[in-house]
């Protein structure tokens, strides 16, 4: 019997602000494994601690609600002790680029292949709307006493500098284009990154929905709105890797893209490369048969609980010496 979008889902209360953005992610992810029919016994959903931290709660999966920026080592021990799951992990712009931000960048290293999604707010919404890495210098949102004296971090280019294979931006009121991105990551081979832009319609009332709709500039000759948010594909642009000389100035492409912000700001693909080896790949050349026989499916107790394995050899395989 095919799933549904039921199936993915839990009688838990959401109690998300109405307006949220993460709504829309949320409806995108179930969409998402509806399409690829993915057994909720197969995905596992990890978060961090913020208002998309309640991811895991409300998709019916394996859910693990982490510590605060540290999503990403919970998703990479769970891909690696079994390579069968699609593995999500979530964060917010607080917590994958604050205090994750270097779990963010050395997770790009290993090239797991697993994906990762980040909130983008701007603010941090569940403490009452302090200034979030993200936030432009110079913005004051409404919870703020003074303007932003920070500046903001750019995720795409963070992203791009650290290693992710998979990198694109949805926004979260487009749920059809969102899905597709997401759709695209899980399947690409390797760790994928997508960064969704989203309201917060509590605390950032500046990059509102109205905002990047474009409902502050009224084109004359039509009187209707221009958006400030556009699709990559629909200009051309190709962020694809198919041969190792297209990997440098198609990241300089994407580095270009991923400094537009404000009156534009690119939606889609920004860089894709499947030449490089997934860290999986990588342990398989050094323990032959680990995808065989990867940590979860080894029988580690007797039936009196006596232990009938040893990860020694693991242990003295990835060893630095």
């Amino acid at each position: 019997m095919a799933l549904k979008m039921a199936d993915y889902r839990t009688p838990l209360f959401n109690d998300w602000c109405p307006g949220c953005g993460n709504f829309g992610i949320l409806t995108a992810v179930q969409m998402v494994l509806v399409d690829m029919q993915l057994e909720p016994s197969k995905v596992a959903i990890f978060s961090g601690i913020g208002c998309h931290a309640k991811m895991p709660h409300w998709v019916k999966a394996y859910g693990i609600h982490t510590m605060h920026g540290r999503p990403l080592p919970f998703a990479i021990g769970a891909k690696l002790a079994n390579p069968d799951i699609e593995v999500l992990a979530f964060g917010g712009d607080g917590d994958g680029l604050g205090i994750g931000a270097g779990h963010f960048v050395n997770t790009g290293r290993r090239n797991i292949d697993m994906t990762y999604l980040i909130h983008d707010n701007g603010v941090y919404g569940l403490t009452k709307g302090q200034a979030s890495p993200t936030l432009k210098l110079g913005l004051q949102t409404k919870a703020l006493p003074k303007p932003n004296i920070n500046e903001g971090i750019n995720p795409i280019a963070l992203a791009l500098a650290s290693g992710y294979t998979f990198i694109a931006r949805g926004y979260a009121f487009d749920v059809a284009h969102l899905k597709e991105m997401i759709k695209r990551a899980i399947t690409h081979r390797g760790l994928a990154l997508v960064v969704v832009q989203q309201p917060c319609p509590t605390y950032n009332n500046i990059n509102t929905k109205d905002w990047y709709g474009g409902e502050d500039r009224i084109d004359p000759a039509t009187g209707k709105p221009v958006p400030r948010v556009y699709k990559l594909e629909d200009t051309g642009y190709d962020g694809v890797v198919r041969k190792p000389e297209e990997a440098f100035p198609k990241t300089v492409a994407a580095l270009t893209k991923a400094q537009e912000w404000g009156d534009r700001i690119p939606m889609g693909l920004f860089y894709q490369n499947e030449l490089v080896s997934t860290y999986q790949e990588r342990l398989s050349q050094r323990i032959a048969d680990y995808l065989q026989n990867p940590p979860a499916k080894q029988v580690i107790s007797d039936a009196q609980g006596r232990s009938l394995t040893s990860i020694d050899r693991m242990l003295d395989e990835l060893k630095v010496t």
